[in-house]
C-alpha cells in the first residue's frame, strides 16, 4: 500500500511532465514553420546579394587585370631602376669594405676581395635569373653565348693581372680583386643593356 501511495504521485508527475513537454514541442513546431519561411527568404536575399557582389567582383577583376597588363611595362622599368639602385648601393658598400679592411695584412685584403667577389657574383646570378624571365628565348640564347665568352675573358684577364705577382703573396689577391672588379662591371652592363 505504501508503494502505491508513492507510485501514484510519481506517475501523475511523469504524466504532467510528458504533457507539458508535448505542448512545448507542438508550439515549437508551430513557431518553426514561419522561421523556416523566413530562413528561406533570408537565404534567397543572401544569394541575390552574393550574385550581385560576384558580378561587381568580376567587373573589378577585369579592370584590375587590364590595369596589371598596362602596368606590366612599368614593373619592368621599375625593376631596372630597382636593380640600378641596388647595384649603386652595393658598390658603395663594397668600396667602404675595400677602403676599411680589418688590417693591412695580405690575409685581410684577400678576405675583403673574396667577399667583394662573392657579393658581386651573387648579384650577377640574381640579375641573370631576372633576365631569363624577361628576355625572349632568342635573346636569352644570345646572352648565354655572350656570358660564356665574358667568363672566359674575365678569367683570362684575372690570370694575366695576377702573373705580375707570380709566386708572391699578392698573386692570389690580384686575381680575386680583378675577378671582383670585372664582375661588378658586368652587373652594371647587364642591367643597363638588357634589363627592361
Amino acid at each position: 500500500m505504501k508503494i502505491r501511495k508513492i507510485m501514484v504521485p510519481i506517475a501523475a508527475l511523469l504524466l504532467l511532465a510528458a504533457c507539458n513537454n508535448s505542448a512545448t514541442e507542438s508550439s515549437a513546431s508551430a513557431n518553426k514553420e514561419p522561421e523556416n519561411n523566413s530562413v528561406s527568404q533570408n537565404e534567397m536575399q543572401e544569394n541575390a546579394n552574393t550574385e550581385s557582389a560576384e558580378a561587381a567582383n568580376t567587373n573589378n577583376t577585369n579592370t584590375t587585370e587590364s590595369e596589371k597588363d598596362s602596368g606590366a611595362n612599368d614593373d619592368k622599368v621599375s625593376q631596372k631602376e630597382e636593380y640600378l639602385t641596388k647595384l649603386n648601393t652595393k658598390k658603395k658598400e663594397m668600396d667602404e669594405l675595400r677602403n676599411n679592411p680589418e688590417d693591412d695584412s695580405t690575409y685581410a685584403m684577400k678576405k675583403v676581395e673574396g667577399e667583394r667577389y662573392k657579393a658581386w657574383d651573387d648579384l650577377l646570378n640574381e640579375i641573370y635569373g631576372v633576365l631569363q624571365k624577361q628576355l625572349s628565348s632568342e635573346e636569352m640564347e644570345q646572352l648565354k653565348q655572350e656570358q660564356r665568352e665574358w667568363i672566359e675573358n674575365r678569367d683570362s684577364k684575372a690570370k694575366e693581372a695576377s702573373l705580375k705577382y707570380e709566386g708572391g703573396t699578392m698573386e692570389q689577391l690580384e686575381y680575386v680583386a680583378v675577378l671582383a672588379d670585372l664582375t661588378e662591371e658586368r652587373c652594371f652592363a647587364l642591367v643597363e643593356g638588357y634589363m627592361k
